[in-house]
């Protein structure tokens, strides 16, 4: 077989030969010496305890995030009924004005008396 000439005595760059961070980190941690003797089984306790903190932090993030939706859009509903509730009392407002009245019983029939109320006092006895 041929030689590869070209190649000889230039020092090849491979990808990953030092050039990313992950490398770098491993070159300075070097976690070869925790795992010599197997996996360390006394910390295994403090990383299921940390393992089981970070998932209880990860779920009361999404419980918070989902509770915030939540009052948003009840804050909304609420806007939306108020607007309502605003819209129907005005127009109660008006429909209940003595002019109003007047205006609408007259199809049946009915006027709007001239002569001013009067009170009925009943005495004491009489009654």
């Amino acid at each position: 077989m041929n030689e590869n000439k070209f190649r000889i005595g230039q020092k090849e760059k491979r990808k990953g030969d030092g050039s990313s961070i992950f490398s770098g980190l491993e070159k300075h941690v070097k976690l070869e010496a925790y795992f010599e003797e197997g996996f360390p089984v006394k910390y295994l306790p403090k990383i299921l305890f940390v393992l089981m903190l970070s998932l209880i932090y990860i779920g009361n993030t999404h419980y918070s995030e989902k509770t915030i939706r939540k009052i948003n859009k009840t804050h909304t509903e609420v806007e939306d009924i108020r607007a309502d509730y605003t819209t129907l009392k005005a127009d109660l407002m008006f429909a209940s004005k003595q002019s109003e009245v007047a205006r609408r019983v007259k199809s049946l029939g009915l006027k709007e008396s001239i002569k001013p109320p009067y009170k009925i006092v009943v005495k004491e006895g009489e009654y």
